[in-house]
């Protein structure tokens, strides 16, 4: 018997904003740059790149390279996208 192996998107598991504020969450907790990027491309894809793409002024190409494991999203990208999903960048004392 051959086991059936499936694709997981997890764009499709965001399907509300509260799904998205702890899938951020998660990613910003780590403190990994290439992580968040690519949380944020997941989220981007969830709420339609061409959408994010108008809102922000960026081309669809841009996003999906910046936005990917090996991306590097300017401040200016990253703020932009996150303003474009409903979110925001805050900052927060860090516990020691």
């Amino acid at each position: 018997m051959s086991e059936k192996i499936y694709d997981l998107d997890l764009a499709d598991l965001l399907t509300s904003d509260e799904a998205v504020e702890v899938f951020l969450a998660d990613a910003f907790e780590t403190g990994n740059a290439s992580h968040i990027a690519a949380a944020l491309g997941v989220v981007a894809r969830a709420k339609g790149m061409t959408e994010i793409a108008r809102k922000t002024g960026l081309a669809r190409e841009q996003l999906y390279k910046s936005l990917s494991e090996t991306g590097n999203p300017t401040l200016e990208t990253t703020l932009a996208v996150l303003k474009a999903i409903g979110f925001e960048l805050t900052g927060k004392r860090h516990a020691a």
